[in-house]
């Protein structure tokens, strides 16, 4: 039988078992978090630090992409 993997919350360093949590990984590196909370907490601290014209840039993609979907799933409940 296979073995859950175990994670530490770079946050508050709580562990927690594959399954729950969240975790990604992007460009080699692994971010794991426990619960929303810690996630909202680096997520901020993330935002101001990262250089502005980058974060700009990106933010305003998500946007755009985010704004597209609600329009799209309102255009399916009309019909």
């Amino acid at each position: 039988m296979p073995t859950r993997r175990e994670y530490i919350c770079i946050v508050c360093g709580r562990k927690f078992p594959q399954g729950q949590g969240i975790v990604i990984k992007r460009a080699g590196i692994e971010l794991a978090f426990h619960s929303k909370a810690c996630l909202a907490k680096f997520f901020r601290l993330f935002v101001e630090r990262i250089d502005e014209k980058e974060f700009k840039k990106a933010a305003r993609e998500l946007i755009r992409e985010f704004e597209e979907a609600r329009r799209a799933r309102m255009k399916q409940k009309i019909i």
